[in-house]
Parts: C-alpha cells; sequence; structure tokens
C-alpha cells in the first residue's frame, strides 16, 4: 500500500465507515489487505466484507462503475459477492482524509465456502471454473453502464500499464519485450464478441469454492475493458505458475475449462493464438512489479516472489513462451 495513503488512515475513519454500515462496535475484523484496508464483518443478516480504498487510487466514478458491473453480474445469474448498500442507501461512501482527498468506502457479501482445498483440485473444478468465465463473458456483451461517467478504463490504458512506470531503468530488454508484445495486443480487434469488460485477475485467489463445487468470484478492483481470452489468459497463467509440468498441467485443465465456458458464452477458438501473448504481457507485469516492490527484486524477501523471479530474466530476454503448448489442439472444447 502508498505509504502516503496508509499514514492518512486512522481509527476516526474506520470507525465513520462502521456507522455507515451499521457495524456494531467489537464486531469487525481487519484482513490482509494489498491496496485498501480490509475487514470482515458480521450483522444479524449475515457476513460481509468492508473495503477501504482512497480517491488516488480509485476516483468515486471508477468505483461506481466496478459495483455497477458487479451487481450487474449478480442479477444476471453470475456467482459473484454483490455490492451491498449503506445505511444512506449509497454503494459508495466517501469520507474526508483531512487532507482534501478522500477514502472510499465499499462492502460485499462475504463468499460463501472457503479457498480452495487440495482434494477439490478437479475436473469439477476446472468446468465450473470455466462455467463462471463463461457467464460472465456472455453478460459483458449485454452490459450498459448505469451512468457513463462511470465507464472502467480500457486495458491499454496508462492507468493499467504499470510495467512503464515500474520497470527499473536497467532492464532495457525486458521493457522492450514488454513494449513488442503491447503493441501487438493493441492491434487486435475490439468487436463486441470478444471484447468487453472483464475481472482481469480471475485467479484462485480471488474466489471462494463451497462443497458443491460452486465458485463465487470477488475483488473486482482491476476490472478494465478488454478481450475475453485475457480473462482466461489470466486464469492459465495462475493456475499452472506453480505446477511442475505446465504444459502437462494445460492438457488436463484447458479442454474441461474451455468445455464449461462454452455451455455459458461462445468466442471464436482464433482467440486461443493470442493466448501466450496475454501471458506473456502478465509474465512481464510481474517481473516489473516485484521489482518496484522489493529492494531486491532479484532476490524479493517473498517465497513465492522469490521461486517467480528465478531465471525470469533469461526467459523474458530470450522471448520463451510462458508455457510452450499446441494452442489450435484446443479449439475443438471452444
Amino acid at each position: 500500500m502508498d505509504p502516503q495513503i496508509a499514514a492518512r488512515f486512522n481509527d476516526d475513519i474506520l470507525q465513520s465507515a462502521m456507522q455507515r454500515y451499521n457495524i456494531p462496535a467489537g464486531g469487525i475484523e481487519a484482513l490482509d489487505g494489498f491496496e485498501s484496508f480490509i475487514y470482515k464483518f458480521e450483522r444479524p443478516n449475515g457476513r460481509f466484507i468492508l473495503r477501504i480504498g482512497h480517491s488516488q487510487r480509485r476516483s468515486p466514478d471508477l468505483i461506481h462503475g466496478e459495483v455497477d458491473w458487479i451487481n450487474y453480474l449478480a442479477a444476471g445469474g453470475a456467482s459473484v459477492a454483490r455490492a451491498i448498500r449503506s445505511r444512506d442507501d449509497n454503494l459508495v461512501e466517501a469520507l474526508d482524509d483531512g487532507q482534501g482527498a478522500q477514502f472510499l468506502c465499499t462492502a460485499f457479501v462475504h463468499a460463501p465456502g472457503g479457498p480452495v482445498r487440495r482434494e477439490q483440485i478437479n475436473e469439477t473444478l476446472f468446468r465450473n471454473y470455466g462455467r463462471l468465465m463463461g457467464r460472465m463473458h456472455a453478460l459483458a456483451k449485454t452490459y450498459q453502464i448505469s451512468d457513463p461517467a462511470w465507464r472502467r478504463y480500457d486495458w491499454d490504458a496508462p492507468e493499467n500499464n504499470t510495467a512503464e512506470r515500474q520497470m527499473p531503468a536497467r532492464e532495457t530488454l525486458a521493457l522492450e519485450k514488454y513494449r513488442m508484445v503491447y503493441t501487438h495486443l493493441r492491434s487486435l480487434p475490439r468487436d463486441a464478441d470478444g471484447f468487453g469488460i472483464i475481472h482481469q485477475d480471475a485467479h484462485p485467489g480471488n474466489f471462494f469454492v463451497d462443497d458443491q463445487y460452486t465458485l463465487t468470484l470477488f475483488d473486482f478492483d482491476d476490472c478494465v475493458y478488454g478481450h475475453f481470452i485475457y480473462d482466461i489468459a489470466m486464469v492459465l497463467f495462475y493456475t499452472s505458475i506453480d505446477e511442475p509440468d505446465p504444459a502437462e498441467y494445460t492438457a488436463r485443465f484447458m479442454p474441461v475449462f474451455l468445455s464449461g465456458y462454452r455451455e455459458e458464452n461462445r468466442l471464436d477458438p482464433a482467440w486461443l493464438a493470442e493466448l501466450p501473448h496475454f501471458m506473456k504481457l502478465r509474465e512481464i507485469d510481474l517481473f516489473a512489479a516485484i521489482h518496484f516492490s522489493f529492494e531486491d527484486g532479484d532476490n524479493p524477501d517473498h517465497p513465492w516472489c522469490a521461486r517467480y523471479m528465478q531465471n525470469r530474466r533469461e526467459r523474458i530476454q530470450t522471448g520463451q513462451p510462458f508455457i510452450e503448448f499446441d494452442w489450435n489442439s484446443l479449439a475443438q472444447y471452444l
């Protein structure tokens, strides 16, 4: 979290937020939050999540756009953690931070179930994962935002192009590779059948699953207008990242995932050719973000990040695909 934002936060802000959402004293618990302050709370009518962000990171309009999209998905039958209204019937509550800006509060239904358990990683999970993504993309084709001022930006907007700002100056070749793939992806058509508002970060850390294998997706903070295949690429990127044999995992995961996806949405199989390019974009994005977040980006003081960075520079500089795979072989499932 931006230290300047963290320094402005205090208990008065939290108490004001609790009042706006009728959260009883002692009924709130802090959770880990990377970009925002996150809490869980209970009321007689259920369990909920409170998120307190800041206007320096996301404007009120952008947050309105996020929750408008989430609640449209929920109304359309997609299993997502819908936003709830405050005491004053608002989906976004603004609190002055005392320095001319605002903390912005939103609350959501707590997703049922919990993090994926090892014994749940099977074809039922893969298929339902695909169904959920397909349902979201089908709904994206009919979505009309309630207020044009709330529109989220496109995936290639400067606000979303973090690698340009976070890449160390010495990483000239990595930045060159990033710009090449970025330029290619910007050239892709943005037709209604393959482009719309997407989650952009639908990895397993952003959904819970219950005992019936129902997935409930949350954390739409990064939602943008983008290609549907980009959303699918992010799913594969993050689910395969710790697999000992990513190609073997892709061969097991993608046919089932795409078969589930096809039950809810049809996507031209020609888009499969863009999967390696969108994964490369995220690979370099993450390389830059880790360098930005840690003093020694090559050896970050974080086990997962350290594993990710092993040989990452060489893989990026030599143009090695994130996953070596025959993507055309998946066309029959899409």
